[in-house]
């Protein structure tokens, strides 16, 4: 990292700055004026994109587990960022817990606590509600939406935007530049690629801020004895915004890394405090029967659409969710790919497949277990305590019923607070990096642009706030990740074009087809595929 005042002249794109600029008040503000039918119009958005052509985010999703699969085990997957000789920026617990942090934010405690309650209430595949299968799946479904093929669909444009900045060399870090060289006189469509990408981050941050939000002004009005307010609301957004405008001022190795590593060793305390003082025995049983689950039935529950039935189940979860990863999948990917060089593809295509599912698993083992556990067992269900209070609300009351439950809630404050800080400045950074005209290997976006990105995300999700509820947030989501599916698959063709192109030793042995030549009346081709030369036969010997 460079903080040289050569690095702060870094100018920004005006086109994709500007452009950006104008599409988040074109948005924001006739949220805000037009709060009713804003909300109808987004909730019938998310309708169509997860109804109709809810398919396409199945499919998508599984390509993405493939293609990954393939660099894991292909013949590329010794292709090393930045050259052969190139070494790792970060150590590999830095790299993945940056990742981890970057990729999930606050709705991973979100949703660990409260989703085996509502796949309770409504489950998959038709079964019924509150039914022991539906116990069941309701405990395996949360890993499963938060395991190997989210993690593969937010984690896949980084490969691409990686090898062309660090391979190619090319000079902006953005999806955009994957496909230069490649576009011939039609160079404005990068930009065009670039300026959705921005759009699609913006509206994740949103839903980001927006899940998270409520959760913690909750968790601060159990804490000090009083009702959570819009007021609290906005002096969380307000203390999260100057949280990740400090952190992306101070840059990776100063900011972004330093809150990544200690957010991972309180996630562990948490986790560990939770599972020794809940109903342990529960947790890792109710566990271990979700991993069988999981394991026997992944591709039904990876391709289901439920046709037939018409429930809609699917599409109110699962396609929801690769939708909701895939508009992650920008910013994921950018900082993915800053943060990796020097790192193998094989390196690159194992965090998503395996060290991302694994933390999140723990958690919905922990917190989801615990949360089920209430559900099942408590002097009061969740299903009460959340129709009465709300979802967040419910968290904050789990939290504080556990033993020295006042004691656990200024740690989960401060988990909460870095969780959602980390995966907001990561997005700032990106945005900024993403804008910028040039950015030289080693350097990073000027401060000022890093930071005014900041500002704009904690603006943005205080917008939407006033809309209310999560109807919205799940419609932006959905809104913005529809057209990066198609960005991907040609950032990917052309990736696999360049990986040919530069590495044809490799695609020579994958594709080992002899060079065939023109022969002549001598020649001919033996059963080896070597030429020999054919001895004439005498005429009266033929005969």
């Amino acid at each position: 990292m460079s903080n040289t005042p050569e690095a702060e002249k870094i100018e920004v794109e005006p086109i994709l700055f500007f452009s950006a600029i104008a599409i988040t008040l074109l948005t924001c503000i006739p949220i805000i004026m037009f709060q009713e039918q804003a909300l109808n119009v987004l909730v019938n958005i998310r309708k169509f994109f997860t109804g109709p052509l809810g398919w396409m985010f199945l499919l998508f999703g599984v390509g993405a587990v493939v293609f990954l699969l393939w660099l894991v085990f292909g013949p590329y997957k010794n292709v090393r960022l930045g050259g052969p000789d190139e070494k790792p920026e970060f150590s590999t617990l830095s790299w993945v817990s940056m990742l981890f942090c970057c990729g999930i934010g606050t709705g991973l405690i979100y949703w660990a606590f409260i989703e085996p309650v509502y796949y309770l209430q409504t489950p998959p595949f038709g079964l019924e509600a509150g039914s022991t299968q539906a116990r069941e799946w309701a405990a395996a479904y949360g890993i499963f939406h938060w395991g190997y093929v989210p993690w593969s669909i937010s984690c896949i444009f980084g490969i691409p935007i990686a090898y062309s900045y660090y391979n190619r060399k090319t000079d902006r870090l953005s999806i955009g530049a994957a496909f230069e060289g490649h576009l011939g006189k039609h160079t404005w469509f990068a930009t065009v690629v670039d300026l959705l990408v921005m759009f699609a981050i913006l509206g994740n941050v949103v839903t980001v801020l927006g899940l998270g939000t409520p959760m913690l002004s909750a968790t601060i009005a159990k804490f000090i004895g009083t009702e959570p307010t819009l007021g609290l609301d906005i002096t969380v957004v307000g203390i999260w915004t100057v949280m990740f405008c400090a952190s992306c001022y101070f840059g990776l190795h100063k900011g972004i890394k330093i809150l990544s590593n200690i957010n991972l060793v309180l996630a562990f305390v948490a986790m560990a405090f939770v599972l020794f003082a809940g109903p342990t025995s529960f947790i890792l049983n109710t566990f271990t029967n979700s991993l069988g689950l999981i394991f026997q039935n992944t591709i039904r529950m990876a391709l289901n659409t439920d046709p037939i039935g018409g429930g809609g189940w699917p599409q109110s979860w699962t396609i929801f969710f690769w939708a909701w990863w895939l508009g992650a999948a920008p910013f994921v990917g950018v900082f993915l790919a800053k943060i990796s060089k020097g790192r193998t593809l094989r390196e690159l295509a194992i965090a998503p497949l395996v060290w991302g599912p694994i933390g999140c698993a723990l958690f919905f083992c922990v917190f989801g277990g615990y949360g089920l556990h209430v559900e099942l067992f408590g002097a009061e269900t969740m299903t009460s305590l959340m129709a009465a209070n709300g979802p967040a609300k419910t968290i904050a009351y789990l939290i504080s019923a556990l033993p020295a439950g006042q004691v656990m809630l200024p740690l989960f404050i401060v988990l909460m607070f870095i969780f959602c800080a980390t995966t907001l400045d990561s997005a700032s950074y990106v945005l900024a990096t993403v804008s910028t005209k040039k950015l030289p290997i080693g350097e990073e976006p000027a401060r000022w642009n890093r930071m005014f990105w900041s500002v704009i995300n904690g603006g943005a999700a205080i917008s939407l706030m006033f809309v209310g509820g999560l109807k919205p947030l799940q419609a932006v989501a959905v809104l913005t990740s529809f057209p990066l599916m198609f960005i991907m698959l040609g950032a990917g063709y052309f990736f696999l074009k360049d990986l040919k192109q530069a590495h044809p030793e490799i695609a020579h042995r994958e594709n080992p087809l002899p060079v065939l030549k023109t022969l002549d009346a001598t020649e001919q081709y033996n059963p080896e595929g070597n030429v020999t030369t054919i001895t004439p036969v005498p005429i009266k010997d033929a005969v």
